[in-house]
């Protein structure tokens, strides 16, 4: 299983980001495999393939145990290599991903909701269809430990844990 930490947009930015795709026809292009909405996410921290989680669960309780939640919002498309996405900007994002271990990935941490896979090399118009899209901004009151497992169809994505984030009261349920 593959372990990443995320924030999960809240049901009105779903919403809004669904009538956009509606409205630029998107659903039916068959140059993109789109990601089901249900799968949306910031990821925070990325931790690769792992066998247990408990280190995880724990690790991640203590390091947000004081952290301040965000103020995020989805603003215009990008693509990375194989990948139609959308920026996310906020205050208050990098610093909860450095916490959550981005900095350890020895690679700029550039926050971003995956939208859908393309060819690798392929240019696509989404980009460009998408490019003034911009939600509502949004405070994140949690960020949740993620599994990601393969699956006929594509990944799999479980929450193993919850953490509230509350600057100086923390909780934290493990699933």
């Amino acid at each position: 299983m593959l372990l990443f930490t995320a924030l999960i947009p809240p049901a009105h930015v779903v919403e809004s980001l669904r009538a956009e795709l509606d409205r630029v026809d998107a659903w039916g292009s068959d140059d993109v495999r789109w990601s089901p909405p249900h799968q949306w996410h910031i990821t925070l921290g990325f931790y690769g393939e792992q066998t247990d989680t408990a280190h995880h669960v724990e690790l991640l309780a203590e390091r947000f145990r004081v952290s301040e939640p965000p103020r995020v919002w989805l603003d215009g498309a990008g693509t990375f290599p194989g990948v139609l996405l959308l920026k996310v900007a906020g205050e208050g994002l990098t610093r909860l991903a450095e916490e959550a271990g981005a900095g350890e990935e020895r690679r700029e941490y550039r926050p971003h909701l995956t939208l859908g896979r393309t060819a690798r090399e392929a240019r696509t118009p989404w980009e460009q269809r998408l490019a003034g899209y911009r939600s509502e901004p949004w405070t994140a009151s949690e960020a949740v430990l993620m599994r990601s497992d393969r699956a006929e169809g594509g990944p799999h994505y479980r929450v193993v844990a919850t953490y509230q984030l509350t600057c100086g009261r923390h909780s934290s349920s493990a699933g």
